[in-house]
Formats: C-alpha cells, structure tokens, sequence
C-alpha cells in the first residue's frame, strides 16, 4: 500500500524549525549505522549516545513545528511521510560516513557549529526554541569535545590516520559553507529576536576549527567556493538512499504500533 507524502504549510517559523529539526535528525540517522561497527565498543557506544542526543533534538523540533503549522502533524509524520525534497538538512548531514576519520570529520565540522548556535539560541525570543536550545547545547558541547579529541588524535598519530582525516577535511569543507548562509524567511526571524544570524558564527567558528586542525598537525582547504542546496530541498544522491532506509517502515506498514 502506497502512503502518500505530506504537504507543509512553510511559514517562516515552521521551515525554520523544520531546518533544524532535519539537520538533527538526519545526523543521527548517521551515527546510529556505526552500531556494532566502531573502531572500539567505547567508540560504539559514545556515537550510538551522540545519534540518540540528536534523535531527542529532532524529537522537540519536529512536535515544535507540529504545534506552530496546526495542520494535524506530528514528530513521525515530519520524519516519516515527507518526500525527499521537503527535507532541508544541510548536504554536510547526509554525506555517508565513509571510514572513521571521515565520520569523525564531519562531527566536528558540524559539532563547532552547532555548539556555538544553540548557545546564541538560548536569547532567543521564542520561549520554546530557547528552551531547546539550553538543552541541545549541553549536548553539542560533548559532541565537539569528543570529536576534537580524535581529529587530533587521528591527525597527530600514525601516518595511515593523518591521511584519512586530511582527505576527509579536503572533501567535506565544501559543504561547510551553507550552515552559514541566510534567506530572506530567516532574516526576519532574526529581525524579530527569534533566529540568530548563522553568518555571525563564521569567525569564531573558524578560530575553533583552526585551532583543533592546527593541533592536529593538519590543514584546512585554502577553497572558499562552497556546496548548497540543502536548505532549499535540492540534495544530493545520498539522501534519497538514507530516507528509503529511515522510511520503510512508517511507509510499507502505515499506521503500525508497538
């Protein structure tokens, strides 16, 4: 039985929080295919705590964005029974997790960020969002914590870790560029004190970034030209692949409890 994907009303605060909410769960989607395959059970485990950090971040946003749309969805119809272009996650998200370094690489990259988004979104104007945000940053500031820890230590071990983690910094700098850009939905949130401006980050997110990969004894790309799509649904082929797996389920089964 075919169940038909959802329609979403994206007033600014819905798509906003939708974002958000994809970003998060889509991340985790990621982290949770490391289960039984770590280099280490601790590394299992820790990962497997990072995905459900993000799945409990996913959870808040989407019953957020249910609440503020009021058109009958909910948490498992925004994750479940939306088409692959409804999704606004960044690219960086849904990249595949390729061997450690490169997943490790990835955390990081996101991890900086997140870790100083959620600290200007505790002062935001919307009550909820900011409540979130006080949460979530207590987690992300773990996430960066333990991702920098292995960046270095990949970087700075054994000559087969270094070049995994410098090809992983060479292939996904690309895509770091779209967690800071802004569009006109969002710029008036940011007007009305409810979004913090993701171009103000950049240069402290920068400083962290280098600092870490300079420790490392790595290097960052000297490309400015950066990767984008995925806040306006255009996404790359891997996305498609990671929602046939997320969804088969809800979709082949509709309705289904236990």
């Amino acid at each position: 039985m075919a169940v038909a994907s959802i329609s979403v009303s994206e007033t600014p605060l819905v798509l906003y929080t939708l974002r958000r909410a994809d970003d998060a769960l889509i991340l985790g989607h990621r982290l949770s295919e490391w289960c039984g395959h770590a280099p280490m059970l601790e590394e299992d485990m820790a990962l497997a705590n990072m995905g459900l950090d993000l799945l409990g971040q996913a959870r808040e946003l989407y019953s957020y964005a249910a609440k503020v749309e009021g058109k009958g969805n909910d948490e498992d119809k925004f994750a479940y029974l939306r088409d692959v272009r409804q999704y606004r996650n960044l690219l960086l998200l849904e990249q595949p997790n390729g061997d450690f370094a490169h997943t490790m690489v990835r955390q990081f990259f996101y991890s900086a960020f997140a870790d100083l988004y959620w600290r200007a979104m505790m002062k935001s104007a919307d009550a909820t969002l900011a409540a979130i945000a006080a949460k979530s940053e207590k987690e992300s500031a773990y996430h960066l914590r333990h991702s920098s820890e292995w960046i270095v230590r990949l970087g700075d071990g054994t000559e087969q870790s270094h070049a995994r983690a410098q090809a992983a910094i060479d292939h996904l700098w690309a895509f770091t560029g779209e967690m800071f850009r802004n569009d006109a939905s969002e710029r008036a949130l940011v007007d009305a004190g409810i979004s913090v401006d993701p171009a103000s980050l950049r240069p402290q997110w920068l400083k962290t970034v280098a600092n870490v990969v300079g420790e490392a004894t790595l290097a960052l790309p000297k490309s400015d030209w950066m990767q984008q799509g995925g806040r306006d649904g255009r996404h790359s082929e891997h996305l498609g692949h990671l929602l046939s797996e997320l969804q088969s389920m809800p979709r082949t089964f509709p309705g289904a409890t236990w």
